[in-house]
């Protein structure tokens, strides 16, 4: 772990001092491995260096300088040519000859895609790319027992096709969730294009849809055995060429790791959606997204639009007209009503809907005067005395509680209540035996003291499950034992 998130020193020659030099330099490099020349001497490097004006004051001892640092910096490797010295002078020279490492070349391989992209991103919804890659996965389940170099070839498509699938889609997406996707986006000139757009998104979308739905299929039905059989042959391929290090990876597991990933990303599992259905999502809520867009565009423009030409026909349209009487249907129409009248009523209707206006009953308001002065008349009353109501009300939830007491103690069996050994209870014990445990939970000790007087001790035995019933229905829940403690105190 540690060797594999170690500084990486090849990269130096990027953010340093001298860069722009470092860089030329191992872009002539990069070129040149492009065209399949590894080995260059430094003249040919010099010679190429000071072609640019930028380069003038550049030195040969200086390149030899930057070439060392270059080699101790792992971009470089430097063999030493002795054959071809012509005289003692150039063998004592140890002129040298350099190979760009594969650092290198990947970096540089890097830096032109950056280049020839951009700061944009770049990406799009190829639906033909889904269609590729199903036809490579078919290859691969009719064609399991092939050569190995036939079935290393359909791997190689069906990594490339799927790379391609995951890059171009999420590249996309992030450009069009780019800072500068959406400044355009609230401009007028969307307008044009935004029909072009959503056809697009929804092309892709029944495209995918279709084409995934016969991969997923195809990955579900494709026997462990033959996916085995198609991966050694995969392997015995690979082990072809020819390598000087030990290959520390077990081929065959990274193989079906990659399988792994690739029907993860089109069939969802138990550790959820797959990124397919992602990507669907993703791209459903952008055409939501532009359908906003351009709904709010609209009202913008709704907004700031000139209605001349709606009064000027409707103006036409007025002077048309012969009868007054129609011209004030249209100014009805088109104005609503002049000089409405508004009754305000503190009757409260019936709820039916139904009802009609002169099926109510009519009613009485009384306006009052709007000035300062007025005060409404009130008359002076006596303080009543309910002392006789406090005791009937009194008297009433005394027998009630005695009654629930009563009904209580007709349950209780040797000092407790079992809800498992319960028959058929009424209601309102059933509703005073779950406030019981209701409050017991909310206390540590699972104590508490009840509107009778009496201390009682809760246990719910959650591995127990009973059901309690009443006249109005059956509550199943776990057992519950209640027991009635004597000379306890609450704290």
């Amino acid at each position: 772990m540690e060797e594999q998130f170690s500084k990486i020193k090849e990269a130096t020659y990027l953010a340093t001092d001298k860069s722009s030099t470092y860089r030329a330099i191992l872009r002539h490099f990069y070129l040149q491995h492009e065209r399949m020349k590894e080995f260059l001497l430094p003249q040919e490097v010099f010679d190429y260096i000071k072609s640019s004006s930028f380069f003038g004051d550049y030195t040969i001892d200086e390149l030899h300088i930057d070439l060392a640092a270059l080699v101790k910096w792992g971009n470089l490797n430097a063999q030493q040519e002795s054959g071809n010295a012509k005289t003692i002078e150039e063998y004592k020279k140890k002129r040298f000859r350099y190979q760009c490492t594969p650092y290198t070349v990947e970096f540089e391989r890097m830096l032109v895609q950056f280049e020839q992209s951009g700061d944009t991103f770049g990406g799009s919804l190829e639906k033909t790319q889904f269609e590729k890659l199903y036809k490579a996965l078919t290859k691969l389940k009719t064609h399991a027992d092939a050569s190995p170099e036939e079935c290393a070839s359909y791997w190689d498509d069906i990594l490339t096709h799927f790379k391609k699938i995951g890059q171009n889609t999420s590249d996309y997406f992030a450009y069009i969730r780019s800072e500068d996707a959406n400044e355009r986006m609230k401009s007028e000139s969307f307008l044009l294009y935004k029909d072009q757009f959503t056809t697009y998104l929804r092309d892709f979308i029944l495209s995918s849809q279709k084409t995934a739905a016969h991969i997923q299929e195809l990955m579900r039905t494709l026997p462990s055995a033959q996916l085995t059989g198609f991966f050694q042959n995969v392997v015995i391929h690979q082990n072809k060429t020819f390598r000087l290090e030990d290959i520390a990876v077990d081929p065959m597991q990274e193989l079906l790791e990659r399988w792994d990933i690739l029907k993860k990303w089109f069939v969802s599992g138990d550790s959820g959606e797959s990124q397919f259905e992602y990507l669907q999502q993703q791209t459903d809520e952008q055409i939501r997204r532009i359908t906003r867009i351009v709904q709010r565009l609209g009202e913008r423009n709704q907004q700031f639009r000139s209605r001349k030409e709606d009064y000027l026909h409707l103006a036409k349209w007025f002077d048309a007209m012969e009868d007054v009487q129609q011209a004030h249907k249209l100014s009805a129409v088109a104005f609503g009503v002049f000089h409405t009248k508004h009754f305000h009523s503190d009757h409260e209707p019936t709820d039916d809907i139904y009802t009609d206006v002169w099926d109510e009953q009519p009613m009485d308001h009384e306006t009052q005067p709007r000035i300062q002065q007025y005060r409404e008349k009130t008359r002076a009353s006596a303080m009543g005395n309910n002392e006789e109501k406090k005791q009937q009300a009194k008297q009433r939830h005394m027998e009630q509680r005695q009654l629930e007491q009563t009904l209580i103690e007709q349950y209780i069996s040797n000092g407790q209540i079992q809800l498992a050994h319960l028959p058929i209870i009424e209601s309102s014990v059933r509703k005073i035996l779950l406030s019981w445990i209701g409050k017991a939970m909310l206390r540590k000790d699972q104590k508490i003291k009840t509107e009778f007087g009496a201390v009682i001790h809760v246990t719910i035995h959650k591995d127990e499950r009973t059901q309690l019933q009443s006249p109005d229905g059956v509550l199943e829940m776990p057992n519950v034992t209640i027991q009635f403690e004597r000379n306890e105190v609450i704290v």
